[in-house]
């Protein structure tokens, strides 16, 4: 069995004439929480649509679950929350739900079973009889998320998943991400919400231009760069100049210093030479770049 959930060579698509993503090379672990990020028109959302089989691509090979993009079997195994989703709203959520487990093919005993253990999860019980025209975005994206684990699957591709969602729902999400790594299943992450993917993703692929052009653990990604913050006095032009031997995009304001360090091991020499240089040291603050800093500086702002 292959160790990979999704594998993407090549992978394009044109509409048109226009290209929509223009090289999409993937390796999903199984067992992974693997984040897609990238700016608005980046080819987030075509890029899911060929993985799903809802459109074809237009060059390049891909696999999930180590069988091609339109085998059948492998695409009962797999669930897809999307971003915008247009639910049947005269039905209730037990009906929904149900009505999805039948779509599966599952046996009624085993939907009966399911659906309110689902419903539970996302803390929809006590409106398991409610039309889903009477809920709310958050509500009904906490439903989703619940048709999206009804088959219980191995590969979970989850579009924007705490859209709506107040902190409490976030929360939730997060939990159940979790519950879903800890249990073996792969989740493919597509979010606006860098926050969430900071405390809930093991890698990240960043994508612009409809090309993949980073891919990284996000804990190497979030250890690595440091911005260094000093506020000393009687700073020498001699001890700024030494400091471009650990670190770049120095900047000096009076008192104030700030710098980049690749590695936190050069912080104790730092500080050790501003103290032998007779330095007056009043802050030494490192701080690590979060995911959203490291966002802006992979792909760049997207309004300009």
């Amino acid at each position: 069995m292959s160790t990979l959930a999704i594998e993407t060579q090549h992978l394009s698509k044109e509409f048109n004439g226009k290209i929509a993503v223009a090289d999409l090379s993937l390796q999903v672990e199984r067992g992974e929480v693997f984040g897609f990020l990238g700016p608005n028109g980046a080819g987030k959302t075509t890029s899911v649509k060929m993985l799903l089989g809802l459109i074809t691509p237009s060059a390049g090979s891909a696999k999930i679950l180590g069988a091609p993009l339109m085998d059948e079997a492998v695409r009962a195994r797999v669930g897809f929350l999307p971003e915008h989703f247009r639910f049947h709203d005269w039905l209730t959520a037990t009906e929904f739900l149900t009505l999805h487990g039948r779509l599966y093919h599952m046996p009624e005993e085993c939907i009966q079973e399911r659906v309110p253990q689902l419903l539970d999860l996302v803390s929809l019980s006590a409106h398991a009889s409610k039309k889903l025209h009477a809920f709310s975005k958050g509500m009904l994206q906490r439903v989703g998320l619940a048709q999206a684990l009804l088959n219980d699957p191995e590969l979970a591709i989850l579009d924007e998943p705490t859209s709506g969602l107040d902190p409490g729902g976030r929360r939730l999400v997060r939990d159940i991400i979790g519950d879903l790594r800890d249990r073996g299943t792969t989740v493919f992450l597509n979010s606006h919400f860098l926050s969430e993917v900071e405390v809930t993703c093991d890698r990240v692929a960043f994508i612009k231009g409809g090309q993949v052009i980073h891919t990284s653990s996000l804990a190497s990604l979030v250890e690595g760069e440091i911005s260094l913050q000093i506020r000393a006095q009687n700073l020498s032009s001699e001890t700024v100049d030494a400091f471009a031997s650990w670190g770049r995009n120095l900047q000096v304001d009076g008192p104030r210093l700030t710098m980049m360090v690749d590695d936190e091991t050069s912080l104790p020499a730092i500080n050790r030479l501003l103290v032998e240089s007779g330095a007056e040291v009043y802050a030494f603050t490192p701080q690590r770049l979060s995911l959203e800093e490291l966002f802006l500086k992979v792909v760049g702002d997207e309004n300009n």
